[in-house]
């Protein structure tokens, strides 16, 4: 097994306290409503705290998939949210497990910057390409721009 790693930082217009809500404490009851092809997510063991267990419930390519989301520590006071991607039939086969160390920071605007730190744990010598990781990495940012686009839309929420 390797681990590849991947680090990139996403700017947010919305304060951290109401994205770490939205991504972190509420995920399980926003992302259906918001991204179209997650069509639910079932806590499957725990309530939310590290080691709950998520199963994302996914339409991909026309085929319904799921991954295990498995969340390894939360911060809410300092906006930390990290969590793996363990199993499930939309989790690459060459992969072991992808593991994301996300933290939000409060810009001097008012926003906020997304650091992510990803370690994506490979089966055998398989190596992830720069595609993989860019189309990994644009994933990923496209999710926070839909929240993102939710909470300005939603400035109760």
């Amino acid at each position: 097994m390797g681990v590849q790693i991947q680090e990139y930082s996403t700017p947010i217009s919305v304060p951290p306290a109401r994205v770490f809500k939205a991504m972190s404490i509420d995920i399980h009851n926003l992302f259906p409503k918001i991204v179209d092809i997650i069509e639910s997510v079932e806590l499957s063991e725990g309530t939310g705290e590290a080691g709950t267990i998520k199963k994302l419930n996914i339409i991909e390519g026309g085929k319904p998939k799921y991954v295990l989301h498995r969340v390894d520590e939360i911060d809410e006071a300092k906006f930390v949210y990290n969590f793996s991607i363990t199993g499930g039939t939309g989790l690459a086969e060459t992969l072991e497990k992808v593991s994301f160390k996300s933290q939000l920071v409060e810009t001097p605007n008012g926003g906020t910057i997304r650091n992510v730190h990803v370690d994506y744990f490979t089966k055998g010598d398989y190596v992830v390409t720069e595609e993989e990781l860019k189309a990994g990495q644009a994933k990923v940012e496209g999710l926070v721009k839909l929240c993102e686009g939710f909470l300005l839309a939603n400035p109760d929420y």
